[in-house]
């Protein structure tokens, strides 16, 4: 569905477009940054992406690459002790406390296979899909899966998360 105006295709895929760039960067607010940076763009050239095949795969590629960019201007910077603003109480349960550890072990992946994890199981994307966004081979696509889920197994195969009572 081609949208006639750059607010109606906003209003509409807004939601779409923070899940997924919360699926590729693993950051609830890293995300919104990546979605407003990626707006201020496509609104600048709303004219010529309006004509696109699949504005959608040009925005999910828009996405990857804000992110890239993101990640690369930001590893210059010396980082320093992961600080925790607020650590959210584990008391909600065990499955609070395994979905956490898992976005801890997603957010730990290296960039490409990060993306490929969020793009193939958060927003639901084909390979062909992720490739595009990529600017990869399906194959790549495959391939960044596949280390990303055994680099997920070998990290939970420790001992269960214990959950405080």
């Amino acid at each position: 569905m081609v949208e006639a105006t750059f607010e109606a295709y906003a209003t509409r895929r807004l939601p779409a477009m923070l899940a997924t760039a919360r699926a590729i960067s693993g950051e609830r607010h890293l995300a919104e940054d990546l979605v407003q940076d990626v707006l201020i763009k496509l609104h600048a050239g709303w004219d010529r992406i309006s004509r696109a095949d699949s504005v959608d795969a040009y925005v999910h590629r828009m996405l990857v690459n804000e992110l890239l960019s993101w990640r690369r201007k930001w590893a210059r910077v010396v980082p320093v002790a992961d600080v925790r603003l607020r650590d959210i109480p584990t008391d909600h349960g065990t499955q609070f406390a395994e979905r956490d550890a898992l976005l801890r072990d997603i957010a730990a992946l290296p960039d490409r296979q990060r993306v490929v994890v969020g793009l193939r199981y958060l927003a639901d994307l084909s390979d062909a899909e992720i490739a595009a966004a990529l600017g990869c081979t399906q194959s790549t696509v495959r391939v960044h899966a596949a280390r990303a889920l055994a680099a997920l197994r070998v990290r939970t195969d420790h001992d269960p998360i214990e959950v405080p009572t």
